[in-house]
């Protein structure tokens, strides 16, 4: 009898030691969600998302850090009329989860959710989970045999979010990716201000609101370099790596080869094409290659690389770098991102100038000119170039200081993608 006694002993002390554990957990997770007071007031976002959550897929939020992931989620209690009592949100980058980043913790947080609310389906909001080992297998599992809960996701790197999501979570996830504020956006928080305002002060949501937007967007760089980009690729210098997106941003819009980069940092061409890679993954920048139907042709040409910022970029270039046309061009690049897959650029042979951007919709590839006042003659040359070289391509996409907010309008609206076909108008036409 006493051997037995001893035994029990035993459980209930490993109970009570897992109850207690429930509790801590449960305890951190109270500060992140908003079971006794509503989320704070904060813009809505302009993301296309799925109609309801489910069961059985997960939605995936992806982005560049501090563009508002956090914030998006905590908007979806209102947008799909969800009862605060029933949503538990959990952030990874919490200190006090540090020692506990596996995904037993996972399963730990939301087997004490589900005991403390015993009816009703449960939301989980699991924030920056890429911090989390086998958080994919885990949430696999979950998704295969649904219960009560339905889960939503964020995380800063796309590598560590889609590498394993395209083979563990075939099938199982929603991905939806979210950028710094745009102008309409922007607009939303400062009703008066102008284009040329939200290219100088960008669109991350913390530092347009704030009177040190330029010591934030400096330390935003600086934590985007060490914490997702250096540590993703194992870089043993900082300045190296740091010098490195800086002459990217520098020359952004222009064409770039790494054997330039290269030769300028003193960093090998593999490690190069390693970093920018990285700052890919991480939403920091994006290559835009050169428009053709050929895989085998794109990858001889150099590309051109744009910051996910106009703002981001500004402080972090020479004050030389700082050029209205050149910032109109990094939004504009952007818009287009958001809205399709692949952004191109296309220069012809020979001096007939350059298209700034071709992207596929509807019928053909349709080209985007990017200039401040309007389109001039090299502009138009080099439009000429493109049709002879793609007959069939849609009618052109002229993007102004002026036309700016109209050119956003259309995107949303999805005019883009119904453009005819049809012949390079000339410069009196307005586009």
């Amino acid at each position: 009898m006493r051997t037995v006694s001893i035994k029990l002993d035993n459980i209930q002390s490993v109970e009570l030691a897992r109850q207690v554990d429930d509790a801590e957990f449960l305890d951190i997770a109270a500060t992140w969600s908003f079971w006794d007071q509503p989320p704070a007031p904060s813009i809505p976002r302009t993301v296309e998302l799925p109609k309801s959550l489910s069961q059985r897929t997960a939605l995936v939020i992806q982005g560049v850090r501090r563009c508002g992931k956090s914030t998006l989620m905590t908007q979806l209690i209102g947008r799909y009329r969800l009862k605060r009592r029933d949503c538990l949100f959990a952030n990874f980058e919490d200190p006090r989860l540090a020692g506990s980043l596996r995904f037993e913790t996972l399963e730990q947080l939301t087997r004490a959710f589900e005991a403390a609310r015993p009816t009703g389906t449960l939301t989980v909001f699991l924030d920056e989970i890429q911090w989390v080992e086998g958080w994919e297998r885990w949430l696999r599992t979950r998704l295969e045999r649904p219960g009560r809960f339905q889960f939503v996701v964020s995380g800063s790197n796309a590598h560590l979010l889609s590498g394993e999501l395209s083979t563990v979570l075939t099938g199982r996830h929603i991905t939806i990716e979210l950028f710094p504020f745009d102008f309409t956006e922007f607009l939303r928080l400062h009703a008066e201000a102008t284009v040329t305002d939200h290219l100088h002060r960008g669109g991350f949501p913390e530092p347009i609101a704030s009177d040190a937007g330029d010591s934030l967007l400096r330390q935003y760089f600086l934590d985007i370099l060490q914490r997702d980009v250096r540590e993703r690729t194992g870089a043993r210098s900082s300045f190296a790596l740091r010098q490195i997106v800086q002459m990217v941003f520098e020359s952004a819009g222009s064409e770039l080869s790494l054997r330039r980069i290269s030769a300028a940092s003193g960093v090998a061409v593999e490690t190069v094409s390693a970093y920018l890679d990285a700052c890919e993954q991480a939403y920091l920048l994006f290559a835009c290659p050169w428009f053709a139907y050929s895989e085998r042709k794109r990858a001889v040409r150099n590309r051109k690389y744009y910051p996910v910022d106009t703002a981001l970029r500004r402080v972090a270039v020479t004050r030389a770098g700082r050029d209205l046309g050149k910032a109109l061009e990094c939004a504009t690049f952007i818009e287009l991102k958001k809205r399709h897959r692949d952004v191109f650029y296309w220069r012809a042979n020979g001096d007939t100038g350059e298209v700034d951007f071709v992207v596929q919709a509807g019928a053909g590839p349709t080209p985007v000119q990017v200039t401040v006042d309007g389109a001039t003659e090299r502009h138009w040359s080099a439009l000429e170039a493109f049709y002879e070289a793609f007959p069939h391509a849609t009618e052109p996409l002229i993007v102004t200081l002026a036309s700016f907010p109209g050119i956003l309008a259309q995107l949303e609206d999805g005019a883009l993608e119904r453009r005819s076909a049809g012949t390079v108008p000339n410069a009196t036409t307005t586009p």
